[in-house]
């Protein structure tokens, strides 16, 4: 056995040997990875270039306010368009790719015009009728009919089809909408074809699909956008309950850990009892009801959410989810019970932790506060390089012009002397970019700025967990507890960890930036791909995407522990990610139970807290309770605030949680390190306290026991 343990240590590192001067984390330590803290501040300093430059050059009100093809603002006074505030594209389905995102643009001619399009028209049928003169206000400036269907088409001067629009942001979009489940446009399920006959709305349907597609996702904007200014009141002192309640209940971990786990579990499958029980009574009551039995699949989608909770499918499904969740919840309760037990004691340890540093609570809002910084900053930086882009035109010719295709300015052109040897050429709108060095490279600026972005945002989150370590790992290392704790452990992590470590943090936080940045670029070309039907490239990208994926989780793993080893020793961060690692191999076992099911019993506890406030909000604004008479305000969709409410609450309750998290992971950490360095007798003592030593060493010989009898 000795032999076979010393084989063991020898493929996972040196376990750390007695060294009676250690005290917890080192304060006399040197400042580590100094390359890429000087690449850092050098990338911070060219990241703050690209956003002087992108605020020279950029103009934001192109993303406020509409601009034609040509990059003329609509509606703007003291322009040729200060009578037409609307803009209409001539094919707006081209504005559902997702590549629009990066310009701001979409693929189609657009002009301002006075007033949406309110009929139904083709310019097939309108080009020789009498609704020509309606069609031509939304051709481009100054079109004369003079080509046949195929040139004006070809060449872009009219739109292909009219259909009824209303603005919504200065824009127009299709007004159509299901009603009864029949699509119409504004209140016709017919239209005009222009030859007096009338045809059903479902040919128009089939030729704008994907219009109508952006036409429902604007409509269901605008309706949310409404529910939010009645109900952001409510919203707000919904999230308010949640910071209370968890607040609560972190203070009560501290004094009644082992109850409040227990009656945390006990929560969460009664709170998922009653979604059982709630949903079986819907599905029963809608039973009888006159179409209620519809299948979604035959419902398809619908902007208005509610329909689907007049459906008996909808309540099984919910029901089958609960309770697929409420069983696999029950038997892991079961299997892991032991383990549980455990798992209270590191808790109520880090409980300790936490009430003797309580500040440490606070400091996610420092976190929250920084991203938010470098959230503005991307953003801000984003929007003025893509609204870079400036008109282009160039000299459009039948082909026997020399210069057809260069550079021209519309308002000299008349007067080159270009047009004096093209008399046939013109100067028109091209595209709408730049052919400047500048503007070739906004791609790879773009692509900067979000590479920068990753970068810092994990570099925030990163001195955040080190901070956190380092003010745990005080608590853990003080041998009389907690009158050998030092003042301001919090603060004390936070210096050493900027005045040392700004390079080490910098370091793992490159790394997981790189592969971030690669897997936004899987994406991309995952776009740009998806028209292709080669199914190898679809199965390469597929295999590509899931692999960096798992490269991030494991990246994330590794840095999240190499930074504790940071704050206790004071090592560079390539040192500290294999000494953590080769730490966490020796203890596999542990890793593999405690980590996992204390990170199980705090995901309960979010669950619990989501759970309770989902509930209130449930009621509340679906008029079920009313605190007093019309409390809950009128909504469109009263999903909207109650989801809301539930992924707020859900990241409040994260970020009260995620201090528990790296305190039980330092202590784990600092107890493999406790068990290798000492061995409990009175020259080299535990630092942990007795509790958690009778429990956890009582743990770990269960476990060295089955181990030797399966050999």
């Amino acid at each position: 056995m000795g032999s076979e343990r010393q084989h063991y240590y020898g493929k996972h590192g040196t376990p750390q040997k007695y060294d009676p001067t250690f005290k917890g984390p080192i304060y006399h330590r040197g400042c580590t990875d100094i390359i890429c803290c000087v690449f850092l501040l050098l990338a911070i300093v060219g990241y703050v270039a690209v956003g002087i430059i992108a605020w020279t050059h950029g103009d934001p009100r192109k993303v406020i306010y509409p601009t034609d093809s040509r990059g003329e603002f609509c509606g703007q006074k003291g322009t040729k368009n200060a009578n037409k505030p609307y803009l209409f594209y001539f094919n707006i389905v081209k504005c559902a790719s997702p590549l629009v995102l990066l310009e701001f643009q979409c693929p189609t001619p657009q002009i301002c015009v006075e007033k949406c399009p309110d009929r139904y028209l083709t310019y097939l049928n309108a080009h020789k009728s009498q609704d020509f003169q309606y069609y031509k206000q939304f051709c481009v400036p100054g079109f004369q009919n003079t080509k046949g269907v195929a040139e004006v088409l070809r060449d872009g001067d009219c739109p292909a089809v009219l259909i009824p629009s209303k603005p919504l942001a200065q824009r127009c979009f299709p007004a159509i909408h299901a009603h009864k489940g029949v699509l119409m446009v504004g209140n016709e399920t017919t239209y005009e074809d222009g030859h007096g006959s009338r045809k059903n709305i479902t040919e128009l349907v089939e030729g704008a699909k994907k219009a109508n597609g952006v036409l429902e996702a604007r409509q269901l904007a605008m309706r949310i956008f409404e529910d939010y200014t009645v109900s952001w009141y409510w919203i707000v002192i919904g999230l308010v309950i949640a910071m209370l309640m968890s607040l609560l209940f972190i203070v009560l971990l501290r004094f009644l850990a082992g109850i409040m786990v227990w009656v945390m579990i006990i929560m969460v499958i009664l709170v998922l009892g009653y979604g059982i029980f709630h949903c079986y009574m819907e599905y029963v009551r809608l039973r009888g009801e006159a179409g209620s039995d519809i299948s979604l699949v035959d419902l398809g989608f619908q902007t208005d959410l509610r329909v689907y909770l007049h459906l008996r499918q909808t309540w099984m499904a919910f029901m089958i989810i609960l309770s697929i969740l409420e069983a696999i919840i029950i038997l892991l309760l079961i299997f892991l019970r032991k383990r549980i037990l455990i798992a209270i004691a590191l808790i109520k340890e880090a409980s300790r932790a936490v009430g003797y540093v309580m500040c440490s609570l606070l400091y996610p809002l420092v976190t929250f506060f920084l991203l938010c910084l470098c959230i503005a900053y991307w953003a801000s930086t984003a929007v003025f390089l893509s609204t870079s882009n400036e008109a282009i035109y160039k000299i459009f010719d039948g082909g026997t012009c020399q210069f057809a295709g260069k550079t021209c300015n519309p308002e000299t052109f008349a007067s080159s002397n270009e047009s004096r040897l093209c008399p046939g050429a013109h100067c028109q709108f091209a595209f709408y970019g730049g052919e400047s060095g500048y503007h070739r490279a906004l791609l790879g600026l773009q692509i900067f700025n979000a590479f920068m972005f990753f970068w810092l945002a994990n570099f925030v989150l990163a001195l955040g967990q080190v901070t956190l370590a380092g003010a745990f790992a005080s608590y853990y290392w003080a041998l009389h507890k907690p009158d050998d704790l030092p003042a301001f452990p919090l603060f004390s992590a936070f210096g050493r960890a900027l005045r040392y470590h700004t390079g080490s943090l910098a370091f793992g936080a490159l790394i997981l930036a790189i592969v971030q940045i690669i897997r936004v670029m899987l994406e991309y070309l995952d776009q740009r791909l998806k028209a292709a039907e080669n199914k190898f490239a679809k199965f390469l990208m597929t295999c590509l995407k899931c692999c960096f994926w798992c490269l991030e989780k494991f990246i994330r793993f590794l840095n999240r522990n190499a930074y504790i080893m940071i704050a206790i020793y004071g090592t560079n961060f390539c040192t500290s990610a294999r000494n953590a690692f080769f730490l966490l191999m020796r203890n596999i076992i542990r890793v593999a139970v405690l980590d996992k099911v204390t990170d199980f019993l705090f995901l309960l506890g979010k669950l619990l807290i989501v759970g309770s406030v989902g509930i209130l909000a449930f009621f509340f604004f679906t008029h079920r309770i009313r605190i007093v008479q019309d409390t809950a305000p009128p909504l469109n969709y009263y999903w909207v605030p109650i989801l809301t409410v539930i992924i707020g609450s859900y990241l409040i309750a994260h970020g009260f949680f995620s201090v528990y998290g790296m305190c039980v992971d330092t202590l784990f950490l600092c107890f493999c390190e406790d068990l290798e360095r000492n061995d409990g007798s009175q020259e080299r003592p535990y630092f942990m306290s007795p509790e958690l030593r009778d429990i956890l060493l009582k743990g770990s010989a269960e476990e060295g026991k089955r181990a030797e009898v399966e050999e």
